[in-house]
Formats: structure tokens, sequence, C-alpha cells
């Protein structure tokens, strides 16, 4: 049976202003890999899926992938020698996902809660993968999209030179040699070269860590070596508030 005319005219603007739902805005996305890191970045239209980015650098194989943005880890899986291999998932909300693929290692567990810039794994080439490299992809309502980092889209289709700026903003601490500068090294050994200094009392901000050389200064014995700056510095010397470190590893 047919509407009324005057019903069916009331029914139209009603069906009108029904608001679209609004997509949920997406995190503030920074690359996977510790402050400063600069990494050559991929797309093609041949990949799978083509809006996933594959990150290589000199030296790779062993290097410690970030969480692009806080979240829950959602997945963290092993297909053996084929597709992803050892690979994690974090969910960050508002059906935002990301990926990351042909890792050596991973050290998180489901349901963790992880911050942006902590580690969550080592990059490796397991899998389905002829050579070291992460495969990482942005993912929105179950499909994956194109990938922005600090803001900015990176390229599609080709190969460019991205430079991480996750957690760049670091952690304070204060140098306490009890006198003499404390010098800043190329590297996390006291062989390394030294390149630098920062005077007893001043304040450094530590970005990521590594071990090396064990140093035993006015805070104990401690191998951790902390970056500062493009150096190193040893943490027997810094007053951090903890033995352990507060910083995700370089």
């Amino acid at each position: 049976m047919k509407l009324p005319l005057v019903l069916a005219a009331a029914a139209a603007p009603l069906l009108a202003v029904l608001p679209a739902v609004p997509a949920s805005a997406a995190p503030a996305f920074q690359m996977p890999f510790p402050c400063g890191q600069v990494w050559s970045g991929q797309t093609r239209t041949g990949h799978s899926p083509a809006n996933a980015v594959d990150f290589n650098r000199s030296g790779d194989d062993g290097d410690a992938v970030t969480a692009a943005a806080s979240g829950t880890v959602a997945r963290v899986e092993n297909t053996g020698s084929t597709s992803y291999g050892l690979w994690i998932e974090i969910d960050h909300g508002g059906t935002w996902k990301t990926r990351y693929a042909h890792l050596s290692g991973e050290i998180v567990s489901v349901g963790q809660s992880v911050a942006a810039g902590q580690q969550i794994g080592t990059l490796g080439t397991s899998g389905g993968s002829t050579g070291p490299h992460l495969h990482y992809e942005a993912r929105y309502n179950g499909a994956a999209v194109k990938i922005s980092f600090n803001g900015s889209q990176i390229l599609y289709w080709g190969t460019a030179n991205y430079t991480s700026r996750n957690t760049c903003t670091g952690k304070a601490a204060t140098v306490n040699t009890a006198g003499p500068s404390l010098a800043v090294r190329s590297g996390p050994y006291t062989s390394n070269a030294s390149i630098g200094s920062v005077p007893d009392g001043g304040t450094v901000r530590i970005t990521c860590y590594r071990r090396g050389t064990s140093v035993t200064g006015t805070y104990g014995t401690s191998d951790i070596w902390n970056k500062v700056g493009s150096g190193f510095v040893a943490d027997a010397y810094i007053y951090t508030g903890s033995d352990n470190p507060i910083v995700p590893a370089c």
C-alpha cells in the first residue's frame, strides 16, 4: 500500500538530516624506530598490502623496533617461514592498528600496554623475507591505509629516507662526576672516541640506551650507556632515579 502523499513528504527530510558516522582521528604515529635514526622506506604498488612500507638501513639486522604510538598489544604471532614470520599488532583505539613484521624477536605479550617509542621487538628476516627489513602497516577499520609519520604522509610510490622523531623529547637527567667533566663517546665502549664532554652538574637528555663497557662511577657499576645527542655517556655517572634503563634501547 502506498503512503499518503503527506506522510511521504514528511519522511524525506528526516532521512536527509541523519549525520554520517565520522572517521576516527588517526593517532600521532611516529616511525617505529628510536629517535634520530635514519631509515630508507620503500613503497610499491605490487606490495602486499600495497600501502605497507619496507624499512632498511645498513647493518639493520637485530635493530630495535619500537611502537609507533601508544596502545595495547593485540597480537604476537609466528607464521614460521612464510608470510609475516614473527609479527606484532598493536591496537591504538578507534579501529586504528599497526603491524610490524619479519621480526627476529618479540619482547611484548598480548594485552600488554605499550608507550610510544617503547621497544617491542628486533628487526630481522623471518617469514617470507629475502633479507633483513621491517614491514610496517597502519590499519584502519581492518584495512591497510597510506602511512603518515609526524603528521606527514610518506612517499607513494618509491623510496625515500626518513628520520625518526619517535620520543625525541627523551628523559632529562643530571651528571654527577664529583668534579671532572664526563666524556661523550661515539659508542657505548670506553674504547670509542671521545666526541665531547658534559660538565659535572650538567643536564643531559637521554633518548635511548645501549649496553657496553662496564663502568664504575658515582652511582655504582653499570654497563648501561645512555645516548645524548649523537653520542653516549656512562650511566654510572648519571642520576636517573633508577639502576635500570629509563628509555627504550637504541
